[in-house]
């Protein structure tokens, strides 16, 4: 459902029902014009008791120094709480007040709040609107009830996408997965599709473009649900503190961007012939947090990222990606949250939380494009270390001045991802938003997984004997030695957790180990170099990565092997 088309409410309430969603027709469309505000009310998610609900109020009419929007439910629906408006409720009667920082209304302009609320039975989206006392949705002449639904059709969001449905199997993947040796006990496993350059859009060199990974994905869904997971991954100045992944786009092409690669994909998507599909969005890794940890006058800024937070283009991408995608009713934008070794300290956590809601609610998005975030992605942070916890002491120290810990508020990807989740709705994000987890390569299985806790004559030699995350530093990312598969991709694993997913397919090279040419704009990082003796952001430790490495997303044939080796759970 298009935030940017008229909706018309009134007319398809009964038929729209619990669905989520309101209907469309163009503005351009006969009757149109003359409608003095309009209303987008679209059930974001819905449970057996419980919604959570977005709605953009659009003016027509003269700008307005403040609003008040009503409604009243047909049945026992109850507001419980809510977000950027002041909401209010007597019987079936429901007030949304402007906030302070929300009360002007131009001409055109748009405000968009949430809330969550609570039903039994029917759920029904309201008939009627009005802005001060001004019906909605309705001109009095030929349009109201009479105008035709959107050709589309309602579509019906669920709570958690993964719940009740398969998952895209790559036959890419899957294919060069089955060719090694025994990876045919996991070349059947779904992963994510990653579109890391304009020409991913269509496919290049033979390879397959999106409409025919969707396509692909309408033939493995025969009657039952089934979920895609796509990388959205190509913003200007990309991964401006590494170089392995730098993108086609530099810093200030933000209109390419827009033009060439997310409106593109838009379009695609937006295809009613994949509105069957559950269409997961991984939107932008490793590029928010690097606003808030690689910036100013701290040891690991960069340059790079300096220039990006300077001319805000992250903030853009990411508002106009969530934006545009958060059009198409199938498909669920899931932002990248980083990982517990990067904004797990308390310098870090908040603010990226922050920043996050800053790019949700730019260039025309709102926290109600986002469906959820994930962690970990393309990362190698445990899932859950049970050996020890941030609250055990030993010898008189606490884990966390460990330096592996070294004063992060979490030892584990679990116990961050849901205490972020937390304080993202804590700041403004719905209640209802679900967390991902990566766990393509975080299983830390082997010879080398200790079996309990470490011993008690250090806070060090008991975290560090206990720990399943081998790696020599939090701060490696490259090609890690020593790592293996994790928890296989399934949904709804833990509270609030959406799913374990494996976004990044096993066997695909993060950087190559030593400079090589390539087409892709794709550099060399000294951390993807097995000699290399570190930086600040890995404390000067070596990088621990695998040697003979290619090109980041190229098959890393020996990568895919140990990963294999080393699962947790184990292969069987």
């Amino acid at each position: 459902m298009s935030r940017t088309r008229t909706a018309l409410l009134a007319a398809m309430a009964l038929v729209a029902g619990a669905t989520g969603t309101a209907f469309a027709v163009d503005p351009g469309s006969a009757g149109i014009a003359a409608v003095p505000c309009t209303v987008d009310y679209k059930i974001q998610n819905q449970w057996s008791t419980g919604f959570t609900a977005a709605v953009t109020v659009t003016n027509n009419s003269a700008a307005k120094s403040s609003w008040s929007l009503k409604w009243s439910y047909a049945g026992n629906q109850k507001v419980t709480s809510g977000w950027n408006a002041k909401l209010s409720q007597s019987g079936a009667a429901v007030t949304a007040a402007n906030e302070t920082y929300n009360a002007q209304l131009a001409t055109g302009g748009s405000v968009s709040f949430g809330f969550q609320g609570s039903y039994s039975g029917s759920n029904a989206i309201p008939a009627t609107f009005t802005l001060d006392g001004v019906t909605c949705n309705v001109d009095g002449g030929p349009g109201g009830p009479t105008d035709p639904p959107d050709p589309g059709g309602p579509s019906s969001r669920v709570n958690n996408p993964y719940e009740g449905a398969k998952v895209y199997v790559n036959p890419e993947w899957s294919a060069k997965a089955a060719a090694e040796p025994g990876g045919s006990r996991v070349s059947s496993q779904p992963t994510g599709v990653w579109l890391d350059r304009i020409a991913a859009i269509n496919g290049s060199s033979g390879t397959m473009g999106l409409r025919a990974h969707l396509d692909e994905a309408l033939r493995q869904k025969g009657s039952g649900e089934l979920v895609v997971q796509l990388v959205i991954y190509n913003l200007p100045g990309r991964d401006c503190a590494a170089l392995a992944s730098n993108g086609e786009l530099g810093p200030t092409e933000i209109d390419r961007y827009k033009t060439e690669y997310i409106d593109p994909i838009k379009a695609i998507l937006a295809d009613s012939k994949y509105s069957s599909l559950r269409i997961v969005t991984t939107v932008e890794i490793d590029s928010l947090p690097n606003l808030v940890t690689n910036t100013g006058s701290r040891p690991t800024a960069t340059p790079q990222c300096d220039v990006m937070k300077a001319n805000g283009n992250y903030v853009k991408g990411v508002g106009y990606a969530l934006n545009k995608l958060g059009d198409v009713p199938n498909v669920y934008n899931y932002v990248d949250a980083g990982h517990h070794g990067w904004i797990g300290w308390d310098d870090n956590f908040g603010a990226s939380a922050t920043l996050f809601k800053e790019a949700a609610s730019a260039e025309g998005a709102t926290v109600n494009d986002v469906h959820g975030f994930i962690t970990n992605t393309a990362n190698y942070s445990a899932l859950k270390e049970n050996n020890f916890t941030i609250n055990d002491n030993v010898a008189g120290k606490s884990v966390r001045e460990s330096k592996w810990v070294d004063w992060n508020r979490y030892t584990d990807e679990q116990s961050f991802a849901q205490a972020f989740r937390n304080q993202l709705v804590s700041i403004g994000f719905p209640s209802g938003i679900g967390m991902l987890i990566d766990t393509s390569r975080n299983g830390w299985g082997g010879t080398a997984r200790p079996s309990g806790p470490g011993a008690q004559t250090s806070v060090d030699t008991y975290v560090d004997g206990g720990r399943y995350d081998r790696r020599i530093h939090l701060g490696n990312w490259c090609n890690q030695s020593g790592a293996g598969l994790g928890e296989r991709p399934q949904a709804a694993p833990a509270a609030g957790i959406d799913a374990y997913v494996w976004m990044k397919p096993p066997g695909e090279s993060d950087g190559s180990s030593k400079a090589i040419p390539n087409d892709e704009g794709k550099g060399f990082d000294r951390m993807c170099d097995p000699t290399y003796t570190g930086n600040p952001r890995n404390n000067n430790n070596m990088s621990g990565a695998l040697p003979d490495a290619p090109v980041s997303g190229h098959w890393f044939s020996a990568q895919f092997r140990q990963l294999m080796q080393n699962a947790y759970p184990p292969l069987s």
